[in-house]
């Protein structure tokens, strides 16, 4: 098996391709049956954030696991793969664990070194653990994924440019409102993952007083407890707006909250001297309907606009330091990986020989029946320990040479050498192409090392 990665991100593809892509909670067991049961793909793990939607599989080939995950990812957005092969990247064998560490450690992140990817990380692989789509491979990979994050965060100050896309966002907000936050009146609708963490932003900047609206109210009334702020029904939405200056929406609704009918509603109660009514939009799907940004009064901040902003800022100090810890950490889980793929060629050669061993044990028993079962026995571990003997040395050598780059040859050879069967794990395809137009794969048969496309 070999790791593969495919995705969209905010670097890729517009907030309206991540809104067709994104995999609500609800559907996300779902979704990762769908994708274990593809033939060419054994294990997934899905991640589908604010800024980004990917599949880490494990897969038998290249062509046939990029296929399969496609053909998902495509149904999930109802589009044709076609329409989406612009926007997607892939990765695979060691690029795609080079891109998952950069990802744990925030340097792909909107907001270079925000934290917050950690948690959604956490979050996709308990879910992948729940639904028992994340096998030996992607266990390993995301338990080393998290743990080489939080290594960045606790070496370097990775996290200075900024905390999480909820404080770029604020910071944003803050320069189109005489560049403080301080007094200002805001709102906060969503009281998931996202709206906790504005809610601790906005009173930690000193925004105030704070409003928290959702769609379950006891949620509301519980994160609106925790910070001093108010909970009010979603059914009041209009009333609230017309009070507050700054609205950070976050909620996992698949239609906006936002629509232009009910911010229209709220600019004709609103004191148009107080200035502009901020929004910020940081879900996916969009909480703010798209006409809302046209209407005088209010100003947008979304996903695609920060992405735009952001773009050219600078980068933290220490994202040279951690692009080092995650060299360092690629090669040694791809190490490890070399290793492991060994280790079926090793237990087959074992396996093999114990077969041979037992097999002339039973021959010397018909032919020397006079032989007393002490007698057997000795010759038993005489046989054994020999065979152990002419074993260790090649089988210790052979997993030192796969550790090193290229090492799997030594595997292949030993599978040559012995006529082993050992399930595949050669990461060139010998699997028809599957759905090779549709998705612009190239006609050759070798797979990237990585990189977008």
């Amino acid at each position: 098996m070999k790791l593969l990665v495919v995705g969209a991100s905010y670097r890729t593809a517009p907030v309206a391709t991540l809104e067709q892509l994104a995999v609500p909670p609800a559907d996300l067991t779902r979704t990762l049956d769908r994708l274990v049961a593809q033939p060419y793909v054994a294990e997934a793990v899905l991640v589908s954030t604010c800024n980004r939607v990917e599949v880490y599989a494990a897969v038998s080939g290249f062509h046939g696991g990029l296929g399969d995950i496609c053909a998902v990812l495509a149904e999930q957005a109802g589009a044709p793969p076609a329409a989406l092969a612009t926007h997607l990247y892939v990765h695979y064998d060691a690029a795609a664990v080079d891109h998952v560490f950069r990802v744990a450690t925030g340097l792909d992140s909107m907001v270079v070194g925000e934290a917050q990817i950690l948690g959604q990380l956490r979050d996709a692989y308990h879910s992948a653990s729940g639904a028992d789509s994340a096998g030996r491979l992607l266990h390993e990979l995301m338990q080393q994924a998290l743990r080489v994050g939080k290594r960045a965060h606790a070496e370097t100050n990775i996290d200075r440019a900024g905390q999480s896309v909820v404080t770029a966002a604020l910071d944003l907000a803050a320069g189109l409102l005489d560049g403080d936050l301080t007094g200002r009146p805001a709102m906060v609708v969503g009281a998931g993952a996202m709206g906790s963490l504005s809610v601790a932003t906005l009173s930690r900047l000193g925004a105030g007083p704070l409003t928290v609206t959702n769609r379950g109210a006891a949620r509301a009334v519980r994160l609106a407890e925790s910070y001093g702020a108010s909970a009010v029904p979603m059914a009041e939405l209009v009333d609230a707006l017309t009070a507050v200056d700054i609205v950070v929406a976050a909620t996992a609704a698949t239609e906006p909250v936002l629509t232009r009918d009910v911010v229209t509603r709220a600019l004709a109660r609103r004191d148009p001297a107080r200035g502009p009514l901020v929004l910020l939009d940081l879900a996916v799907p969009r909480d703010v309907e798209e006409g809302v940004a046209a209407l005088p009064g209010v100003e947008v901040i979304d996903i695609d606009r920060m992405a735009a902003i952001l773009a050219d800022g600078p980068a933290a100090a220490d994202a040279a330091e951690v692009t080092r810890i995650v060299a360092g950490e690629v090669e040694a889980f791809l190490t490890w990986l070399r290793g492991a793929d060994v280790a079926p060629t090793v237990a087959a050669l074992r396996g093999r020989a114990d077969d041979v061993v037992t097999a002339e044990l039973r021959r010397l028993a018909q032919r020397r029946p006079e032989f007393t079962d002490d007698q057997r026995a000795e010759v038993a571990r005489t046989v054994h320990r020999v065979v152990q003997r002419l074993l260790h040395q090649p089988t210790v050598r052979v997993r030192q040479l796969a550790a090193e780059p290229g090492g799997d040859q030594y595997a292949a050879l030993l599978r040559e050498l012995f006529d082993l069967e050992v399930p595949q794990t050669s990461p060139v395809d010998t699997v028809p192409d599957v759905m090779e137009a549709e998705i612009a794969v190239p006609a050759d048969t070798t797979p990237p090392t990585g990189g977008a496309r």
